[in-house]
């Protein structure tokens, strides 16, 4: 990583490349992992403005619903999850069934 990013910006890269296919994690998760547990938006920021090689579809809010700020909005990110064998019914997820924590 580079040392001129922010230290949780760092970390929540670093989480981010850990969740695998066909899994997911909260915004509020990964922030909570990261070091801030009230900065799920921060998360959607970077999400938002992050490298798009990142496994960014993996990530979803609390409810399982999709982002809109996705590339293509909440469609692209249902694509994106159904190319991995996840299902979005009505742009949302049955979350409690895919969340993954890292050990």
């Amino acid at each position: 990583m580079s040392d001129n990013l922010p230290i949780f910006k760092q970390e929540v890269i670093a989480i981010v490349k850990t969740i695998p296919k066909g899994r997911l994690m909260t915004y509020g998760q990964i922030a909570a992992l990261a070091g801030n547990p009230r900065a799920a938006r921060m998360v959607g920021g970077i999400a938002h403005y992050g490298d798009p090689k990142l496994p960014w579809q993996r990530v979803v809010n609390k409810k399982g619903y999709l982002a809109n700020g996705y590339p293509g909005g909440k469609k692209g990110h249902q694509q994106a999850l159904r190319s991995e064998g996840v299902v979005a019914n009505d742009f949302r997820v049955e979350i409690e069934n895919l969340i993954w924590w890292p050990h």
